[in-house]
């Protein structure tokens, strides 16, 4: 889907990404994120209430783990989801929540939305329709405009294949994209779709392109210790040599750095440093699994009796660089590989079914 720019000036913002960090001290490139809490958690928290408001299109696992992290630090967290269980349990954990209708948007989340200074997008494209939000796009730019939305970031993916081939490269995000399915060619045309109405509103859009998202409650030590069949993601994952991932932790700082951080920079590839086979990673998580709880598996699934040596297919591969996720947002990894994630997460679990799963509703 192309969403062509509505031809004319820019429309001024009621208040400006300036206006908002007076709040706060940007960090430099060099500062991690970590130590930049620290000034936030001391800035003064009446006038960060007041001017710090995010609307979440999608509250799914990440959305939720930094929602739940912004309203931490004072902000007013709305958003969507498409189940009245889901927002009922939102709604308990203090969530204002709006359920969500592809044909059609509701008209009381329009009206709240256009209120909120930041917006996140949270919800990808369907094949044989393509951006569900988009669809109502005329909508969306007729309600906004007149409202306070300052920032808005939309959560794209590394894969299935939006970079194409590049036969084991690192790639950056100044590399042209070269889209090896529909739905890679569906992400793209989301990311010019919401870029072309942050910059209709007058400000610069944010894309974070995440490798595969892990964390507790959903890795690979959550999958082998349920020994359920793969699914049809994984499956397709299966024969790479290269799989990107990040941890759930670490994209949420990231997004908190690109809130806090006015840049010029569109997209952002947040991957972790290491992006090892899925075969290699869950034999390290199944050797964490018995290492700690003897004799729970009873057998080997099927994904970890595959060789190795079958998973080295160059088809569609390439290495995805986070280095300007670094430099331009001063993120310093949490957990820069698999091996540092996993044992994060099985240190967490008290005993195989009841540990330190995620909070969150997906």
């Amino acid at each position: 889907m192309e969403i062509g720019r509505i031809p004319g000036s820019a429309i001024p913002l009621r208040y400006s990404l300036q206006h908002v960090s007076q709040c706060f001290v940007p960090p430099m490139a060099s500062t991690s994120y970590t130590s930049y809490t620290n000034v936030v958690a001391h800035s003064n928290l009446s006038e960060f209430k007041s001017k710090n408001r995010m609307f979440i299109l999608g509250m799914g696992f990440v959305s939720q783990s930094l929602a739940h992290k912004l309203r931490d630090q004072g902000w007013d967290v709305s958003g969507t989801c498409t189940s009245h269980m889901k927002k009922k349990k939102l709604e308990d954990k203090g969530f204002r929540v709006y359920l969500f209708d592809a044909d059609e948007l509701e008209p009381s989340a329009l009206d709240v939305m256009k209120d909120y200074t930041h917006l996140l997008v949270s919800v990808p494209p369907v094949v044989g329709i393509g951006d569900l939000v988009l669809q109502h796009e005329d909508l969306l730019r007729s309600s906004l405009v007149t409202g306070n939305l300052q920032w808005l970031g939309y959560l794209s993916s590394t894969a299935p294949g939006v970079y194409g081939d590049f036969g084991g490269e690192l790639v950056d995000e100044d590399y042209p994209t070269k889209p090896s399915s529909q739905l890679a060619k569906l992400r793209l045309a989301s990311e010019a779709g919401w870029s072309n109405l942050a910059r209709h509103l007058g400000f610069s859009p944010q894309v974070f392109r995440l490798g595969g998202i892990y964390g507790p409650g959903r890795s690979a030590i959550d999958t082998i210790i349920k020994q359920e069949p793969l699914s049809e993601g994984q499956k397709m994952r299966k024969n790479r040599k290269y799989t990107s991932r990040v941890h759930i932790e670490d994209i949420c700082q990231a997004l908190m750095a690109a809130i806090y951080t006015p840049s010029s920079k569109k997209i952002y590839n947040i991957v972790d440093d290491d992006p090892a086979p899925r075969e290699v990673v869950f034999e390290y998580a199944r050797k964490l699994v018995e290492k700690k709880w003897p004799g729970l598996i009873r057998q080997p699934t099927e994904e970890l009796k595959s060789s190795i040596i079958e998973t080295r297919n160059e088809r569609g591969e390439k290495r995805v660089s986070n280095a300007r996720m670094k430099q331009e947002l001063g993120v310093r990894l949490l957990y820069p590989d698999y091996r540092s994630g996993l044992q994060s997460i099985i240190d967490q679990m008290e005993t195989p079914f009841h540990g330190a799963h995620s909070h969150l509703i997906v």
